[in-house]
């Protein structure tokens, strides 16, 4: 692999490096803040939308989707100097990475105008409605059902751990549309609009803090879905399911290897911890890079997914052994911030710590990695 930068691909980066220094919003506007992943305030709407309009939202996508049909190093240069300045490109991440994506992907030309555009012109926000009590490692355990009654689906069940859904406007969700079909298969995904009736959103607390209102309880109550909400086929909604785990994978190393870059910055560390991370940190780069060559299978997400997410709370357990009695009150990060940055940079290395188990379980559990690895890149048996 040649991890000498091409000349292209840097000039891209410049290009948005200047980007970025003439059109960030100034800390003046940049108010209130974001209560929840889909609370997206109207100076954050401006900022996603000026994304949009020049191609820097998501720049491998075609022009009319906010991109300039950049390459695969192309695209990581732009999120890589995102993550490097501290700057969001969109307070709804889901909407925009999973939700609009997959609708690009697999939803029709009248769902990608009414639906994902409005997405990434931050004009509306979304939410995913995958996890259920007792399904939230086990999609294919859904028992969210929908059943066709003339041109509307009716559906009936609960959803949890839904972020942000308090704050959404529609909910890309996943439902059983075949009872008598195999696992994996009769899954269907609707678009549902939260202000059908019969759709009840209920926040609540996280581990971190009971006043973070993020997730939520979303209870189904005959809820009349149009048919033309259906996204991709009838009941092959498992095909959607891998597209969308996939969007929200390919790049979460990045984030991974920026929390543990700030753990190495701001913790004591002796020679034996101190190699450790920097060890993880730099298996998980070269890994990303690795994904970016293309030549990989696509398990390998799941290796970058276990990789990262155990490292973080390995490193941030460090951290907070490391502070002692001092990790319940000390910030977890010192260093000067950029105002796009939604983390709280007053928050205790403890609170931090704590959250780190959500990264364990968000975007596929690390037993559920496990057994894709042993699966599909090492060949043991189920």
């Amino acid at each position: 692999m040649d991890l000498r930068p091409d000349p292209e691909v840097e000039r891209f980066r410049a290009e948005f490096a200047a980007f970025l220094d003439a059109n960030l919003p100034s800390e003046a506007e940049a108010v209130p803040r974001p209560k929840s992943s889909s609370d997206v305030p109207e100076w954050a709407r401006r900022w996603q939308r000026t994304l949009f309009e020049t191609g820097w939202l998501l720049p491998g996508n075609p022009p009319e989707y906010g991109g300039r049909n950049a390459t695969l190093a192309q695209q990581f240069a732009h999120l890589e100097e995102l993550s490097k300045r501290r700057i969001y490109r969109s307070f709804n991440p889901q909407g925009v990475g999973i939700v609009a994506a997959s609708l690009l992907t697999f939803g029709t030309e009248e769902q990608k105008r009414r639906w994902a555009v409005p997405i990434l012109r931050a004009e509306i926000t979304a939410s995913l409605g995958m996890s259920e009590p007792g399904a939230g490692s086990d999609l294919a355990g859904l028992r969210t059902r929908a059943v066709l009654d003339g041109d509307e689906f009716v559906v009936n069940g609960q959803k949890v751990w839904t972020s942000g859904a308090h704050d959404a406007d529609v909910l890309l969700t996943f439902v059983r549309t075949d009872p008598d079909a195999p696992k994996h298969k009769g899954i269907s995904v609707l678009i549902i609009p939260t202000a059908s009736e019969g759709l009840v959103r209920r926040p609540f607390g996280s581990i971190a803090s009971p006043d973070d209102l993020d997730f939520n309880e979303v209870f189904f109550t005959d809820v009349r879905v149009p048919k033309e909400n259906l996204v991709g086929e009838l009941n092959k909604g498992w095909r959607v399911a891998h597209g969308s785990l996939g969007h929200e994978r390919s790049m979460l190393w990045m984030s991974f290897a920026e929390w543990m870059e700030n753990v190495i910055r701001d913790s004591p560390s002796d020679q034996e911890w101190f190699a450790t991370l920097q060890m993880d940190l730099q298996a998980l780069r070269l890994l990303g890079y690795r994904q970016l060559s293309g030549q990989r299978d696509p398990a390998e997400l799941s290796v970058l997914k276990l990789l990262g997410s155990e490292a973080v709370q390995a490193s941030s357990l460090h951290a907070l052994e490391a502070h002692g009695t001092e990790s319940l009150e000390h910030p977890a990060r010192t260093a000067p911030h950029n105002h796009m940055n939604l983390e709280v940079f007053t928050a205790s290395w403890f609170e931090r710590y704590a959250r780190t188990f959500g990264a364990t379980i968000a975007g596929g559990t690390s037993e559920i990695q496990r057994n894709i690895i042993a699966e599909h890149l090492l060949g043991l048996p189920r």
